[in-house]
């Protein structure tokens, strides 16, 4: 049996098939039906953790942990061995353009596993909603409900392991990509009165290569070099999936000192480290970003660049020299310290 379209005439056995109107690496399909199709990703789940041998040193816990339960989303909680005092607190959220990625993938696992261990701190590593099926701002909104539960836990201690090893008075927001760039965004709201943190007091905001956009053109972006991962035409595709529908890149969510972004002048940002490569396509809008929040006169953003670098080489390369660089050099002594590597 068929059925006739009242608006078309045509019944559904005629009708086309949705075709493929965006194919974003082959990972994500935004079909014309507004369907979209993704391809599995490779993930580490609980059942996959290895058991420790007796004489080995405590490995870093790591479990799940629902903090929406409308979305149903989940953080990883990597907690390090107990020591005498506790530890600060990562709030990490993971790259991909806003379109693919998961805390559960192997290099966001694997990279998560070493800043617990070596920091160290209690890293929260959250997935958040993805687009096309969800654009902008929904990652954002689900940062805060993020933090809302957080609060919550700092008010309650209601996770064990969190009551045990984590001190909510040294929370940094972090992330790579588009995770740096929703740190970006919640540590604004933070500092502008907007999102409430309670007892959890954001002592500093730690981006790796964050991923930012413009209509305007960089220099490098212009030169667009042959990454591993982020390419302009790339960059551009999970823009335009990601974004509401019809924006462009100087969206305030997409470019922070674009035409219609709020200032920033009076927003009490903590300290903030920005990392990137050199060779990263996004490395001169980087430079721009963090000179940027340096002009307003009461900002203090750091800057440190790899030297042979690329975009995403942190979670590409967790064991690499130079994320051990970043770990140990850069990212302990901002977080543990206080302050970070001299600007390059």
């Amino acid at each position: 049996m068929s059925t006739t379209s009242p608006a078309s005439g045509v019944s559904a056995s005629e009708m086309p098939p949705p075709r493929v109107v965006e194919d974003l690496l082959g990972l994500v399909q935004l079909l014309s039906d507004g369907t979209v199709k993704r391809a599995q990703a490779r993930l580490v789940l609980p059942d996959d953790e290895p058991v420790p041998s007796a004489d080995a040193p405590p490995p870093v816990r790591w479990k799940d942990v629902v903090y929406d339960e409308t979305y149903n989303l989940s953080l990883r909680v990597f907690v390090p061995p107990a020591g005498a005092e506790k530890l600060p607190v990562l709030v990490y959220f993971h790259g991909g353009g806003f379109c693919v990625g998961s805390f559960a993938m192997p290099e966001f696992h694997a990279a998560c596993l070493r800043l617990a261990a070596e920091l160290p701190a209690v890293v929260l590593s959250a997935d958040y909603r993805l687009a096309p099926e969800h654009r902008l701002p929904a990652a954002l909104d689900d940062a805060e409900s993020l933090f809302s539960w957080l609060r919550a836990q700092a008010a309650a201690t209601g996770d064990p392991w969190l009551a045990e090893s984590a001190d909510f008075g040294r929370v940094f927001v972090s992330g790579d990509s588009a995770g740096a760039s929703i740190a970006h965004h919640v540590a604004v709201r933070v500092g502008s009165g907007s999102l409430a943190t309670g007892a959890v007091r954001v002592a500093g905001c730690a981006l790796l290569y964050p991923y930012f956009g413009g209509e305007r053109r960089t220099t490098s972006e212009a030169a667009c070099p042959a990454d591993k991962i982020l390419t302009l035409p790339v960059s551009d595709q999970m823009w335009r999936l990601a974004l509401p529908a019809g924006a462009s890149r100087d969206h305030p969510l997409a470019n922070p000192f674009g035409p219609n972004s709020p200032a920033l002048d009076s927003v009490a940002l903590p300290p903030v480290l920005v990392a990137a490569g050199d060779r990263d396509m996004l490395v001169d809008r980087i430079r721009e970003y963090a000179a940027r929040l340096n002009a307003t006169g009461n900002k203090r953003a750091e800057l440190a660049v790899f030297p042979g670098q690329g975009h995403g080489f942190f979670t590409l390369e967790p064991d690499g020299e130079a994320a051990g660089e970043l770990l140990r050099v850069v990212l302990r002594r901002f977080v543990h310290g206080g302050t970070a590597a001299p600007a390059s």
